[in-house]
């Protein structure tokens, strides 16, 4: 079921699947999408998922139909990563749910990981879908910046032409073009004040390496083999820096297994939920 509740302030979109084919008592699942995606982006992944779980879904602040965090003593609104771990907790307690498997993708990992460091308590398990614990680079922060520029100068269907493509593996890119246009017609429903304070959050977010130092709960990263923002390379780097973590690689996957290799991401989800 949707429906719209309060958390942290701001009006959120949820999809809770209580009432669905989810059976009583089911592990919950919280799923939390990236930049410029909306909850729509897991569609398939909750109808595979919820005849085992009670899965949750949100449109992230700034994005599709939630508010955004409200103005700082500033006045500029900013979806910080604290802000967005508060949204969590809150739709939470609104569903009525103690404690969730957590899963980011990208910037939900993000959000994911603040909301394991400041509330351990709400968090079973943790799953970092294609996503990472470290801050921007200065050049990443700076190319934010334009892209800043571009959406307040109302091309945002411009960026999410360009930008949601690039999530894809190129040889998966005929085979999920239907997802692709569907994902980039419903950045129509993103306000762009909205994705301008999810970017400068994305900027100023901290380093997260200390949650995974030592984490609190069983914690697993999903990535793809052809992943152009987070390559092997930087996998590799992120296993010896953090052994504690579960990792599972999906082949002939980018950013966006769940969508690309749906039956390999869910096999490794399943083998890692309660």
């Amino acid at each position: 079921m949707e429906f719209f509740t309060t958390a942290a302030g701001i009006t959120v979109h949820v999809w809770d699947t209580k009432d669905e084919k989810s059976p009583a008592e089911a592990p919950v699942l919280m799923l939390l999408h990236g930049y410029l995606e909306t909850m729509y982006v897991f569609n398939e992944l909750v109808e595979a998922l919820k005849r085992h779980y009670r899965v949750i879904v949100i449109d992230m602040p700034g994005h599709g139909l939630t508010d955004y965090a409200p103005a700082g003593p500033d006045g500029e609104r900013v979806n910080t990563l604290s802000f967005g771990a508060s949204v969590v907790v809150g739709v939470l307690d609104k569903c009525g749910v103690d404690k969730a498997v957590l899963a980011g993708h990208s910037m939900g990992g993000y959000v994911m990981l603040q909301t394991l460091r400041e509330h351990p308590e709400r968090v079973e398990k943790a799953i970092l879908l294609h996503s990472h614990p470290y801050p921007d680079s200065p050049q990443k922060i700076e190319d934010r910046g334009r892209e800043k520029q571009f959406v307040a100068a109302g091309k945002l269907l411009a960026v999410a032409d360009i930008s949601i493509p690039n999530m894809y593996y190129s040889e998966n890119l005929r085979a999920c073009d239907e997802k692709i246009r569907e994902t980039v017609e419903l950045c129509e429903t993103h306000d762009p004040e909205g994705i301008i304070a999810s970017i400068e959050g994305l900027r100023r977010r901290d380093d997260l390496s200390d949650v995974l130092e030592h984490p609190p709960v069983p914690v697993l990263l999903i990535h793809g083999d052809h992943d152009a923002f987070l390559p092997l390379e930087r996998v590799e780097e992120i296993k010896k820096k953090f052994p504690d973590v579960r990792y599972a690689l999906i082949p002939n996957a980018g950013h966006n297994s769940f969508i690309e290799q749906p039956a390999a991401c869910i096999e490794a989800l399943i083998a890692f939920l309660p």
